[in-house]
């Protein structure tokens, strides 16, 4: 790229992330929208294209990735794209990197603003602690495509975020969740977890946190390939499956592959509701009473199924 170039992209930059360092190189420097440290941390190359936050660690393999994730105009990122001859891809196609949205706040850090309230009586009612809020880094947002709703980062074993869940607090939702177009071959909450005891897997984030002690979440009812090439790695002494009684043929099929592994394995029966309904005590007062899974009563639940 030519150095006119590079000077009219560092202005176009300075546009959207505002007032920019920029050195008689490729290198230029912008406040991170992100972590909004009140330094000038955002490096981005103007060459190659590569972005990367020095203090929250997002990073970006070109400059059009980068606008994308702060939800920037299609047409200001076309324009970026044509200025740095980077190809956009397809509108639908999943993307390996998720930040969180611009507009999320921290629950521990109190508003008093209606949706903040709101948010807050929500968890209550699904007996999420203040603990837990803590624990999870629990959030919401009060604008932004993800308006009226709590969010549920995870976040990798290097504490780097690796998805979030998105949940609409009022009842009458046309939409309960409305999750990132990310890449989910993922562990979730995967930075509170040890392999080394035994786990418990849950449908559901609030599931998850209900057990809140080295419970993984599966965003659904099958495990992601990362998730299944961890446990088969780590082998983790004991594994509890805790699905919802409507996946129970989901549950029957992951207790088999869990014991394929020659892991002890544990099918929780949650008497029609789920973890999240249930509460800690009584959660754990089941899984106390279970036995584990051997193959003849592997095939009678198979059976009776």
């Amino acid at each position: 790229m030519i150095d006119v170039q590079k000077s009219e992209l560092f202005h176009q930059l300075e546009k959207i992330l505002g007032n920019g360092l920029t050195d008689t190189g490729d290198e230029a420097a912008f406040y991170c929208p992100f972590c909004k440290h009140h330094k000038q941390k955002l490096q981005i190359n103007l060459l190659s294209g590569k972005c990367h936050c020095w203090v929250c660690d997002i990073s970006s393999y070109n400059i059009p990735q980068l606008l994308r994730k702060l939800n920037i105009s299609s047409i200001i990122v076309k324009q970026i794209a044509d200025l740095t001859g980077t190809y956009v891809g397809k509108k639908n196609e999943k993307s390996k990197f998720v930040v969180l949205p611009k507009e999320f706040k921290l629950l521990y850090e109190k508003d008093g603003s209606i949706i903040y309230k709101h948010t807050i009586n929500y968890l209550k009612k699904r007996q999420i602690t203040s603990k837990q809020i803590l624990r999870y880094n629990i959030g919401y947002c009060d604008s932004g495509i993800y308006t009226n709703r709590v969010i549920i980062p995870s976040y990798n074993k290097k504490m780097q975020l690796n998805y979030f869940v998105a949940r609409d607090i009022f009842p009458d939702s046309t939409m309960k969740y409305k999750n990132p177009p990310a890449e989910r071959n993922i562990i979730p909450f995967e930075s509170l977890i040890n392999f080394k005891h035994r786990i418990i897997l849950t449908e559901g984030v609030f599931d998850a946190i209900a057990v809140d002690d080295n419970a993984i979440p599966l965003l659904g009812k099958v495990p992601s390939r990362e998730l299944v090439r961890t446990i088969v790695k780590e082998k983790p002494p004991k594994i509890y499956i805790a699905l919802d009684n409507d996946a129970r043929k989901d549950a029957i099929k992951l207790v088999e592959l869990m014991m394929s592994f020659n892991i002890e394995t544990y099918l929780i029966k949650l008497d029609e509701k789920d973890p999240s309904d249930l509460g800690y005590e009584h959660f754990w007062n089941l899984v106390d009473k279970e036995q584990s899974m051997t193959f003849g009563r592997l095939m009678r639940e198979k059976l009776n199924g």
